[in-house]
């Protein structure tokens, strides 16, 4: 029977960290343990860790560090993990009762399998499921590297389990990259192993305000070097990039008109679409957004 450590990462995170540990607790499957990694918390983090640990015993491993940041963090479970599996849960996310179930089901038969990933639904920051539900993808499984490159293809964190010996294979996370170093971890592991897709919610992903991804400046800059990092690698040629491309300024720009900034939005959706105009996808925004920004100027 396989064994399963969990990655559980943990800054500040008191108010949605029991949560997520009671949804490990609630897992069909029980062959677990919990890496819960304490990156320098200053509230009240590590009396919940304890409270769980008395609870759990030796199923719970927590570690305090000073404050390093999440690769580095996810890094330190790496290294005192000994499960063949490794299963991605942030602080704030929740797993449904047969996520570590359906994860390790997913790589039955499929040596060459490396990494497995499924859907979510999003919560709120009081946990209110979304009538959003994520869908299945094309090209969804399999040897997707070059869709995992392009962005056609979305691997949530808190669906991840991957095999340990991966990690002798593509490095541990990247810790100079403070964003988007999970989609650089799950393509090294792609461009070397198969992917499996589970199809169906096994987790719920939370939406923050004060979440990282919404600090846009920082998120452009962080998938901007993504796709500089791999460009090259074996499938990721000259269009590939420039779909990479494509798709993070078209997404930029959809987020900047939600926020009525309509002069930044009308730049980069006319960058998109310059970039790769194969997309329709980035004529009809750029469509769109020029349309808006005619009527608020007219």
């Amino acid at each position: 029977m396989a064994q399963v450590d969990i990655i559980i990462p943990a800054y500040n995170a008191a108010k949605y960290l029991p949560a997520a540990l009671e949804s490990v607790i609630a897992q069909t499957f029980d062959d677990w343990k919990i890496l819960l990694i304490d990156d320098g918390s200053t509230d009240e983090t590590p009396e919940i860790a304890l409270s769980f640990g008395a609870r759990l015993g030796t199923k719970l491993h927590y570690i305090r560090q000073e404050n390093k940041g999440l690769p580095a963090a996810r890094n330190t479970a790496i290294r005192n993990s000994t499960a063949e599996f490794l299963a991605i849960l942030d602080a704030d996310d929740v797993w449904l009762p047969w996520r570590l179930e359906e994860s390790v089901k997913s790589f039955d038969g499929r040596p060459n399998c490396g990494l497995s990933y499924g859907m979510i639904q999003y919560i709120d920051v009081e946990g209110k499921t979304s009538e959003w539900v994520d869908r299945r993808q094309k090209n969804a499984e399999g040897r997707i590297a070059a869709q995992i490159y392009t962005r056609k293809v979305n691997l949530p964190c808190p669906t991840i389990t991957f095999r340990r010996e991966c990690v002798a294979d593509v490095g541990l996370f990247d810790e100079t990259m403070r964003a988007t170093e999970d989609r650089d971890m799950w393509l090294r592991i792609a461009l070397k192993y198969e992917v499996a897709f589970i199809g169906r919610v096994i987790a719920h992903y939370r939406l923050s305000p004060n979440s990282m991804s919404t600090d846009l400046n920082r998120m452009l800059t962080a998938q901007l070097r993504f796709v500089e990092k791999h460009r090259g690698a074996p499938g990721f040629g000259f269009w590939q990039r420039r779909e990479a491309l494509g798709l993070i300024y078209r997404q930029y720009a959809d987020t900047l008109s939600t926020r009525k900034q309509l002069t930044a939005a009308l730049k980069n959706s006319l960058k998109a679409f310059a970039l790769f105009p194969l997309d329709m996808n980035n004529a009809r925004a750029a469509g769109s957004i020029v349309l808006r920004w005619a009527k608020a100027h007219s």
